[in-house]
């Protein structure tokens, strides 16, 4: 189970806010699980923007748990949110980022999710001085482990064709976080309180991906491989 530690009273946090707008929300009024994803994306890149440290640097999620806090419930259309974003933990060449969606003045979602920064040439880069400059406080020494589970697919699992688009690429040729969680929303049909995906590799333009899925869980693969798993629970 992936823990969620709770923001440090001292150390580097970034908070802004954002409106939930028409395209992150489904026929119900409510943020969709992609929008949430896109949200997250951007106040990472918003809080990296602001640490000052080298604005090429690429980081791609591993993993990304997100939960509705006890009592709390989805944002919806025009509401105000305001995001907080800090580092949890680092490991040799891989962070950790916990962000917590308040909406009204009451977290109702928050998640913790694994990046990896990578160079131009696409392989991981340690965590170095510089991070640790800005970050190391709030970390307060805590290690995150990089290991994930190794999905199984389940042999009664429902399956179809998941036809990649041109719009789902981004910067770096990868299909986008957030188109990946557009596979999650399709399956689940709406609001979930718990939602964990595992990156295992990258989606490429051109891949012929499979969409297979049960009750809980769901896995995108490629050619018999899985590139992404996924378990979430309403």
């Amino acid at each position: 189970m992936i823990e969620f530690v709770a923001l440090p009273d001292e150390g580097w946090r970034f908070r802004t806010q954002y409106k939930v707008r028409l395209g992150d929300v489904g026929a119900d009024g409510c943020l969709r699980l992609d929008g949430v994803a896109r949200l997250l994306q951007d106040v990472a890149t918003d809080d990296w923007d602001a640490t000052g440290l080298d604005p090429d640097d690429y980081w791609v999620v591993r993993r990304t748990a997100l939960r509705l806090v006890e009592g709390g419930r989805w944002p919806r259309y025009k509401e105000l949110m305001t995001l907080t974003t800090w580092c949890g933990g680092v490991g040799a060449a891989w962070a950790e980022r916990r962000t917590t969606i308040d909406v009204e003045g009451r977290v109702v979602l928050e998640a913790s999710a694994l990046w990896v920064p990578i160079d131009a040439s696409g392989h991981p880069v340690r965590i170095g001085s510089e991070f640790m400059g800005i970050y190391g406080e709030t970390i307060q020494g805590r290690k995150v482990s990089s290991r994930v589970h190794v999905p199984e697919i389940a042999p009664d699992s429902r399956r179809r064709p998941w036809p990649l688009r041109r719009a789902d690429l981004d910067v770096i040729g990868h299909v986008n976080n957030a188109a990946v969680w557009q596979a999650i929303t399709e399956v689940t049909g709406g609001a979930v309180s718990y939602v964990e995906v595992v990156h295992h590799g990258s989606l490429e333009q051109g891949d012929e991906v499979t969409l297979l899925s049960t009750e809980h869980n769901l896995w995108l693969s490629v050619g018999g491989t899985v590139q992404v798993a996924a378990e979430f629970s309403a």
